[in-house]
């Protein structure tokens, strides 16, 4: 069996790795393709990689490519987490957006728009050399925008491809952990799209627990979604919202924090991973104590502005984390992937066509709910109780100015990328839009080259 990592240069590559290696289950992954347009990236995962794989006699075959092709022959299993114009653009996205006041961040509002324009066109051509190549193969996508690049994705390719998160099953993880849960007997009722979501029940036996943490100022103090939004917030909610609500509930206070800050996540990430790689380049197999410490620096100061911190001097000591059991979204992706080689029932929660599961949004619009997977793939799960009217509203305002930038992306349309900023909730002024637009079209050449000449360009 055949894995192929795009984008296998990437930080996270070594937990997909570290996942595989203690994979013992029937059938095994024997092969895995490494693909990236940075041969000195990809051979640095390698140094790690082989320290990494020190007591494992069975490890899966290692092979890097810079081109695409070869790469996807005989994939039965994709995973891609492309970053298009580099850690750059996302500087970009983030102070573009800060500097006319509203929010800059990777995947929410204009920011998140702006990095899915440019980088439609590029998972667009991935897609239809798949069909080619490989059209067997299961597509899981990290990379970001996860709806919007996944609702692209699967125009092309269809159900066989969903998109991968790991927020909301580290959330569940978390509160099953408050509550003296083992992870997997808890039923976990959350719904919402993705980055943009709401844990409403948290079952173990039929009995929803969730109500006993929200009434324990003990046991939710320590749950990190509570220092995001503050216990009472969740209170008045009755349920914990995704962790990136907080940039809509919270929006004047989150830009306020990332303007005083002086250093957006995207600004602490293009230092510290340039300083990574640098210096890993140079260590060998040293490389591997040089990755884990930049991992702690790079996990400790994710959402630093939410939790009271600034980027690079977090008040939080979250760190990221080495459990093989669940390693982020590489855990998730295993997860999917065994399901479906071994035709084993595991229900996780994942980014998937809508087909009637939330009402009140079109079929084809990508979700992020619990989902059966088995060894006939995907099947979203009935949520029973719908959404609030507040959500449904929220949920379809951001779908809409999402699919705008899509349709931006693949068109070239200057048009429909002003649409999806003046229409964004997070925006909503058609004056700020158009300078979004042109900050951005100046700003990061492989936007402005997209805008030209659409989807094209590749």
């Amino acid at each position: 069996m055949k894995l192929t990592i795009l984008g296998g240069g990437g930080f996270r590559t070594p937990f997909i790795w570290q996942a595989l290696l203690r994979d013992q289950g029937q059938p095994r992954l024997d092969e895995l393709a490494l693909y990236d347009i940075d041969q000195s990236r990809m051979d640095t995962m390698l140094n790690i990689m082989r320290v990494e794989a020190e007591g494992f006699d069975d490890a899966p075959r290692v092979q890097t490519y810079t081109e695409l092709e070869p790469a996807l022959e005989g994939a039965d299993f994709i995973f891609a987490a492309i970053r298009e114009a580099g850690l750059q653009a996302r500087c970009c996205d983030e102070h573009v957006a800060l500097n006319l006041g509203v929010l800059g961040q990777e995947t929410t509002g204009p920011g998140g728009l702006a990095y899915a324009i440019r980088t439609v066109p590029v998972m667009l051509h991935m897609a239809r050399i798949t069909k080619r190549i490989c059209p067997q193969a299961y597509f899981l996508n990290f990379t970001n925008p996860a709806g919007i690049i996944t609702e692209i994705l699967q125009g092309v390719l269809g159900d066989r491809v969903l998109g991968i998160c790991d927020t909301p099953s580290g959330l569940g993880r978390r509160i099953a952990e408050l509550l003296g849960q083992e992870n997997q007997d808890i039923q976990m009722d959350y719904v919402g799209l993705n980055h943009l979501g709401w844990m409403r029940r948290v079952l173990v036996d039929g009995h929803d627990l969730l109500p006993d943490l929200l009434s324990d100022e003990r046991k939710l103090s320590k749950l990190e979604e509570a220092k995001v939004f503050d216990p009472d917030w969740l209170r008045s909610m009755g349920m914990v919202p995704n962790e990136y609500l907080f940039y809509y509930y919270f929006n004047r206070d989150a830009v306020s924090r990332i303007l005083e800050s002086g250093m957006t996540r995207g600004d602490f990430l293009l230092k510290t991973q340039t300083r990574f790689y640098e210096q890993a380049a140079q260590a060998g197999e040293d490389a591997d104590r040089i990755w884990r410490n930049a991992l702690q620096e790079r996990g400790a100061s994710y959402m630093a502005e939410a939790l009271g911190g600034v980027q690079g001097a977090p008040t939080s000591n979250r760190k990221e984390e080495f459990d093989p059991a669940h390693l982020g979204y590489a855990g998730v992706a295993l997860g999917v992937m065994n399901a479906i080689s071994r035709r084993e029932n595991r229900i996780m929660i994942l980014n998937v066509r809508n087909r009637g599961t939330i009402a009140g949004l079109p079929d084809d619009v990508v979700v992020e709910v619990p989902t059966l997977v088995d060894g006939n793939g995907v099947h979203p799960l009935n949520v029973g109780e719908q959404p609030t009217m507040d959500q449904i509203g929220l949920m379809q305002q951001v779908r809409q100015a999402e699919r705008h930038a899509a349709k931006a992306g693949i068109e070239g349309s200057e048009n429909e990328a002003l649409l999806a900023f003046a229409l964004h909730p997070l925006v909503q002024s058609v004056p700020i839009a158009r300078k979004l637009l042109s900050g951005y079209r100046k700003a990061i050449p492989e936007m402005d080259a997209v805008l030209t000449r659409g989807a094209d360009v590749i």
